[in-house]
């Protein structure tokens, strides 16, 4: 968080995405390969218990069982703490400087203390109801199986499904309301790293870009806006240090996409 985003104009640092402009994201760390997963899945859960059907209802599963596989492989809720922390302690730091918004500043850090709160009061043990399913666990089982999950396999599962709409969505709402105060923190992280991106033109001569982070910056996310209408997409590599992208014609679903030899104008976003 940068103090342009918080001063009197109130104006966000982060480029609006207009129509006809896809912005792609690379992480750069494991942290944020982490974070940008679970809020994929977390969105596409809440996206399919919306709709309220029996497919909707295995669609928002397998996200569900994706997002039990992520947070059993490692901390993920003491590294979302740590970076609650220290975006509190940078908007601290700005209270005493001029041109605040002190309005803007207040509010962002009441919002990080409620979710501070809320995932420190949900405990480390918030998940082991969903971890201690014997339902969820079947279904996780057989999920690693290409259509293992058909009535055949899991009677109980489909008998389920089966039911009505509504104590099935009630249900599916009891899972994601354990998973919220994670997934709410790590979706305002995003917000704030997006946030405190520093965004400039350039352009890809013959569709090749290279990148060289400076040692005492902590880049965690590139972003890469370019209009639909070109035709092309990036592939990005590389590491915090530094990075390459290459920028490829899209060809249809018959054909390999092609490096372009076109200078390439994009916005580039590099996110601490």
């Amino acid at each position: 968080m940068t103090q342009s985003d918080i001063t009197e104009s109130g104006e966000s640092a982060e480029p609006q995405e207009e129509s006809g402009t896809l912005v792609f994201e690379q992480p750069l760390n494991e942290r944020m390969r982490t974070f940008l997963r679970l809020d994929f899945l977390y969105n596409q859960a809440l996206y399919h218990t919306e709709i309220a059907s029996q497919w909707g209802s295995r669609s928002a599963m397998g996200s569900l069982i994706d997002i039990l596989a992520i947070t059993t492989r490692g901390d993920v809720r003491s590294d979302v703490l740590k970076e609650l922390e220290r975006h509190l302690s940078t908007l601290n730091e700005f209270q005493s400087k001029p041109g605040v918004d002190p309005e803007r500043l207040s509010s962002l850090i009441a919002n990080l203390q409620r979710l501070r709160g809320e995932l420190m009061n949900a405990g480390s043990a918030f998940l082991q109801p969903l971890r201690d399913s014997e339902f969820l666990s079947a279904i996780k089982h057989r999920s690693a199986i290409p259509g293992g999950t058909c009535e055949f396999d899991l009677p109980d599962y489909y008998y389920w499904l089966a039911q009505s709409d509504e104590p099935r969505t009630r249900t599916f709402n009891q899972w994601l309301g354990m998973l919220r105060p994670l997934c709410d923190a790590i979706a305002e992280l995003l917000w704030l790293t997006r946030q405190n991106g520093k965004t400039r033109e350039e352009t890809a001569a013959a569709g090749l870009f290279h990148i060289t982070f400076e040692r005492d910056t902590s880049v965690q996310l590139l972003r890469i806006s370019l209009p639909t209408s070109l035709g092309m997409y990036p592939e990005i590599s590389g590491s915090h240090y530094r990075c390459s992208v290459r920028f490829l014609k899209w060809n249809g679903l018959t054909s390999r996409p092609t490096q372009t030899e076109e200078d390439v104008p994009f916005i580039l976003s590099c996110c601490a």
